[in-house]
Order: C-alpha cells, then sequence, then structure tokens
C-alpha cells in the first residue's frame, strides 16, 4: 500500500484479520505464500523490518507501571534512550498527559488502548499495525484516536488496522480489505465496495406516507420492505423501501413533483455494511 493510506482489514470473528496483522508484526508465520513489507520479503517470523510498530491483541504493557515508564521500558526494549524518545510528545498525542504518572492497572481498556498506540508511535514508524485500536473508547477517545491515525496519514504513514465496524472504516480507510476464513472477498477503495452495495434498506418518512407508498411502488428499482421486522424497524409512519442509488435518485424525485415533503431518508444499514454482510455470506455459501 501507499504511504499516507489507511487500509482497513475487516471480516466476522475467526475470519483471520488478528492472523494476518500478526504476520505483518512478525508474531506469526504463514504455512505458504510470501510476505513483503516496505520493500523487503520477509522470511520467518519476528524479522519485522524497520520503521514497522503496532500491536495485535490489544497492546503488551507492565499493569504496575506508570504510563510514562511503561514507554520509557519499552523503548529501552527498543535500544533508545528514555530522554530523548519523545515520550511526552506521543503521551500528548494521544491526550494521555493528564494520567502519565498513573499506573497501568487503573486504566480503562480504552485507555490502555491510547498507550498502545503512544508506544508503537515511539519509533515514528512507516507503516503502523493496529488490532481494533478504537475498541473500548468512548466517543471522545474514539474522535482523538481517529485524528491522531488521520494526522499520520498526513504526514505519510501507512496505517493498516483491523475493525469490526464499518462505520470507523467509512471515516477512516481510503482502502478496505474483507477477508472471511482466510480468503479475500473484496480487496480496494472503500468507494468501490460502496457503490458495489447494490440495494440498501433505506427508512423514509414523508408527510404523507400513503403517498409515499404508491410513489415508491410506482418507482422501477424500489422495493417495499414489509412485513414485521420493517414495521419495526421503520416505526411510525415510516417506510423501509430497498433500492440502488439510481433508484432511490428516481423515487426521490416523484416525491418532490408529487409535492411530498420528505422528512427523513437515511439506510437502515450503511451501504459499506451492506455489502460486508452481502460478500461474507457469499463466502459462507461457497464453502
Amino acid at each position: 500500500m501507499a504511504p499516507g493510506r489507511i487500509h482497513g482489514v475487516v471480516g466476522r470473528n475467526g475470519a483471520g484479520k488478528t492472523t494476518l496483522l500478526g504476520l505483518l508484526l512478525g508474531l506469526a508465520v504463514a504455512d505458504s505464500g510470501s510476505l513483503e513489507i516496505l520493500g523487503t520479503r520477509v522470511r520467518r517470523a519476528l524479522a519485522v523490518p524497520d520503521g514497522v510498530a503496532g500491536f495485535v491483541d490489544g497492546p503488551g504493557l507492565y499493569p504496575a507501571l506508570t504510563a510514562r515508564r511503561n514507554l520509557a521500558a519499552i523503548a529501552a526494549l527498543r535500544g533508545r534512550d528514555a530522554r530523548t524518545a519523545g515520550i511526552d510528545e506521543v503521551l500528548s498525542e494521544v491526550g494521555l498527559t493528564d494520567v502519565a504518572d498513573d499506573r497501568v492497572r487503573g486504566f480503562s481498556l480504552g485507555m490502555r488502548q491510547r498507550l498502545g498506540l503512544a508506544a508503537a508511535l515511539l519509533t515514528r514508524p512507516r507503516l503502523l499495525v493496529l488490532d481494533e485500536p478504537v475498541n473500548g473508547l468512548d466517543p471522545v477517545g474514539k474522535n482523538h484516536v481517529h485524528r491522531v491515525l488521520m494526522g499520520l496519514a498526513a504526514d505519510g504513514t501507512a496505517v493498516v488496522l483491523s475493525s469490526h465496524r464499518m462505520d470507523d472504516v467509512d471515516a477512516l480507510c481510503s482502502e478496505v480489505t474483507i477477508v472471511g476464513r482466510g480468503r479475500v472477498a473484496f480487496s480496494g477503495p472503500v468507494g468501490k465496495l460502496r457503490a458495489e452495495s447494490g440495494e440498501v434498506a433505506y427508512r423514509l418518512v414523508t408527510a404523507d406516507p400513503g403517498g409515499a407508498r404508491e410513489a415508491a411502488v410506482a418507482t422501477p428499482g424500489v422495493h417495499l420492505a414489509d412485513g414485521p421486522a420493517a414495521g419495526q424497524r421503520a416505526g411510525g409512519d415510516a417506510l423501509v423501501v430497498r433500492a440502488a442509488v439510481a433508484a432511490l435518485d428516481e423515487l426521490v424525485v416523484r416525491l418532490v413533483h408529487a409535492g411530498l415533503g420528505v422528512r427523513e431518508l437515511a439506510p437502515v444499514i450503511s451501504p459499506l455494511e451492506a455489502a460486508f454482510l452481502a460478500l461474507t455470506e457469499q463466502l459462507e455459501d461457497d464453502r
């Protein structure tokens, strides 16, 4: 992948995401195939080229030490002088300055995730590999980490991250790979995946539900999602319709021409999530 890109790896539990990231960090050995990182062929485990950092299965930290002393110990293990390792800078970067001298055993999961990110940033890597980096973070912490990762990418760092949340992928990544049972179902730009999502369910709320239903039925490529489940998803006078983007555009035109005010039109699940579900289900069907 090119410098300055954030590449997401997504898949169901057990799909192989953590194994793949472990290969990139030299923590696992492939049964077959070849691996090249930053232009260097990797032939064995624990032989990752310089310029690669990150974590899988959560960061490895020392609970009895403070955040600052954790980073000092990690810097020493990497052969760096803690006084010049930039510890204060990375703590500030991930928003942990105020708890720098607190013991890690009292940290929340989200704080540990951010400290793990700080540890990875000590070497200012060219390739940053992260396993579920926003797992356990509240909205403020998640937004902070998002800003850090986007800033790193803007400065030329390549980032590979796994996530089980398609909204995080949509917000952060320019490229995505969907894996299932050790196989790749899709790999390419996020925009291409979104365009290939096909029909998506949308919640439609208008000033005249009856008129909206008539317009939906009359629009080619638009289908009403009827039944109890659709009613629960819609709620009240809302409709759930299924359509590709082009057909949905035509429905909106018809609603406007009919003088029906559109109060809400939003996907029940995002197009990216719809594409993810379709592709992973296809992998299961192909077993």
